[in-house]
């Protein structure tokens, strides 16, 4: 069959957990016989579309005239006008912009769409923001073939939404089962002696509490905060203030072997999210068998299982990474778990073969 897949920004991957999904399951496609079509956004360059081919996948590409949100969704129409007269059936990954894939239901197109998280429900977005995704989430469980929802609770929550019934297929990740320490050095923390977040720093990851927590403590031991900080942002400023001398904030690192070792050595990994279906950064937290010490609801425990260690405010956070720090049987039981939990559920080959199944049942249907 031939695939188009739209939504992202593009493969190679240099952005989120969808474009590292497309990147992974786009040449996997073409290995398996089939065709695949990716829309790329651009900063620069010709307005397009121009085409181009990378690892055997057609690459059509577009740079929208304006920036931001604007852009995306300028970007967003053009890729759903060029679609329209294409072969094969279309996997959107994400609703933000639903309301114009309307255009490929009057051509009778086939559509599988991958419907996220809960975005109008995130904090950080402003109301005219939320009314948009919450508008956006109705049309596009409606307007969908076939609804995929990466979580048994965003599937339930989708379910609400349409007469569909989703099908539930999680993130994957590949394991890490060894990686290099030298990295660790150029931050000054040694393997085992510390913890780590990588994740956005914004309130509903509730980065400030674990910082605050961990400062809390009387450890010989670093906590790392991946993420971008910046000055202008009241949220970022108040985590930084709140950080104790051993609380290290290296920025964003985009260089996936660096943050493959940072994974694979720490302590723990520190999972703060409050909301949200699989998230990507747990589903590889588990992949480098870590023990998690996750913000307890109903989607973090879903992904990472009941053997690893949860917090609901403050206290309870400082509480679980003493527990992390002093007990070291406990911590091994969380690592085990860890990587039985990503075997059972987050394989790349088995998220990848459930994806391509939903697609050829749409296209026979």
């Amino acid at each position: 069959m031939h695939i188009n897949i739209l939504g992202i920004r593009g493969i190679p991957a240099a952005h989120g957990g969808f474009e590292t999904f497309a990147a992974r399951f786009a040449p996997w496609l073409v290995e398996r016989g089939h065709t695949v079509t990716v829309y790329c956004q651009e900063d620069d360059g010709e307005a397009g579309p121009w085409v181009d081919t990378w690892q055997g996948i057609e690459r059509v590409h577009f740079r929208p005239r304006r920036e931001g949100a604007k852009g995306t969704m300028e970007f967003d129409l053009a890729c759903v006008k060029h679609v329209l007269d294409r072969p094969g059936v279309d996997l959107v990954l994400g609703y933000n912009t639903a309301v114009f894939n309307i255009l490929e239901r009057f051509k009778g197109r086939k559509i599988a769409m991958n419907m996220d998280g809960i975005e109008w429900k995130r904090a950080k977005w402003s109301l005219p923001a939320k009314i948009w995704f919450f508008l956006n989430e109705i049309a596009g469980a409606n307007l969908c073939s076939v609804p995929i929802a990466d979580h048994p609770e965003i599937a339930k929550h989708v379910k609400k939404r349409c007469l569909k019934t989703p099908v539930m297929i999680p993130y994957g990740s590949d394991e890490i089962v060894e990686a290099p320490s030298e990295p660790l050095a150029a931050l000054g923390v040694e393997p085992g002696k510390y913890l780590i977040s990588i994740a956005r720093i914004e309130p509903e990851n509730s980065i400030l509490e674990m910082v605050q927590a961990f400062s809390s403590l009387n450890v010989d031991a670093k906590c790392v905060v991946l993420g971008k900080l910046f000055d202008d942002v009241a949220y970022h400023r108040a985590v930084k203030a709140a950080a104790g001398p051993n609380v290290i904030f290296p920025g964003a690192i985009y260089d996936q072997s660096i943050v493959s070792s940072l994974r694979y050595h720490a302590r723990a990994y520190l999972h703060g999210h409050q909301v949200g279906g699989t998230n990507p950064s747990l589903v590889e937290a588990l992949g480098a068998g870590n023990a998690v010490i996750a913000h307890d609801n109903r989607f973090n425990r879903w992904v990472a299982g009941d053997k690893q260690f949860y917090f609901a405010s403050t206290e309870e956070a400082a509480s679980r990474m003493m527990e992390v720090f002093e007990d070291d049987q406990a911590v091994e039981a969380a690592r085990s778990a860890a990587r039985a939990r990503h075997a059972e559920e987050f394989r790349w080959e088995k998220v990848l073969k459930a994806y391509e199944s939903a697609l050829l049942k749409l296209e026979q249907a």
